[in-house]
């Protein structure tokens, strides 16, 4: 109740102008999602018809064949394959990202040497170039490699996107605390594990969450890259996607696939949100 009373005081302290700012955000937010809502439960809309005139239910009774969400949650569809190797995908990327970023975005936090502005510029590269250039030009090294078609293969190659974008907010992270408690704990005679597990980690975690929950949502919606190294062999939503669109219309089958693809980083962006608000040492 006290929280309910605090939020409700600061959103009559803003003024009508930020209200409707912030009515905007929300609407531009949530809107997206009511057309696929309304598109995955029809049968039939076409313009300029506002709402469906023949929807799902009232047409899967008739139907021969499993119609818009019987199908999609039906083996023939293969979400369930593919939800399970966008999740599985996802966690491993993130997983080797934050160990290769983490001793990475320290260094360059918290150290100062020659080319460090050269070596920060060809972190960043793989975001200036196309992703087509790179998924073809990888192309051709995992197929004389054997990458070509397996899960290790798609792995590597979203770490090429995420990296650079976990590199960055780890090394704001670091930068933002500095060392002065490390160097507390190290004069007290803590070894380096325990600096780390106990001061370090401690103070950066909700930047090391967010940045984990970034880099597992950019993993678990790239197409181009996934499409190139899968060779239609390792299926994820993204893809699964793609081949429902490819047509230039969207049925109700692929706007269920698109609501599905949507769930995780939703459910993951909540959970973020609550625990980086309750933890202790977020700023």
């Amino acid at each position: 109740m006290i929280g309910s009373s605090s939020n409700l005081r600061d959103i009559k302290s803003i003024s009508p102008w930020q209200r409707l700012l912030v009515l905007a955000m929300a609407t531009f937010t949530i809107a997206p999602f009511a057309p696929l809502i309304i598109q995955s439960l029809a049968f039939r809309w076409a313009w300029p018809n506002i709402l469906p005139t023949v929807w799902w239910h009232e047409q899967r009774e008739r139907s021969p064949f499993p119609l818009a969400w019987d199908y999609v949650f039906s083996p023939s569809s293969r979400v369930a394959e593919a939800t399970v190797n966008t999740l599985g995908i996802g966690i491993a990327v993130t997983l080797l990202c934050l160990l290769i970023c983490l001793p990475a975005a320290r260094v360059l936090a918290q150290r100062n040497f020659r080319g460090k502005n050269q070596l920060e510029f060809l972190i960043a590269l793989p975001l200036l170039i196309p992703e087509a250039a790179i998924g073809i030009a990888l192309l051709m090294i995992f197929i004389a490699l054997g990458f070509a078609g397996t899960y290790a293969g798609v792995i590597v190659v979203h770490l090429i996107p995420t990296i650079p974008y976990m590199v960055r907010m780890l090394t704001a992270v670091y930068q933002g605390h500095g060392t002065d408690a490390e160097d507390h704990a190290r004069v007290l005679g803590a070894n380096r594990r325990q600096i780390f597990f106990r001061v370090t980690l401690p103070m950066i975690l909700p930047g090391v969450i967010a940045g984990c929950l970034f880099t597992f949502l950019v993993s678990t919606n790239l197409f181009l890259l996934t499409f190139f190294i899968g060779q239609g062999q390792i299926i994820t939503l993204p893809t699964l996607l793609f081949a429902k669109i490819s047509g230039g219309a969207l049925d109700a089958t692929g706007a269920g696939i698109a609501l599905i693809a949507s769930v995780p980083g939703i459910i993951l962006l909540i959970f973020t949100d609550r625990f980086i608000r309750s933890y202790p040492l977020a700023e």
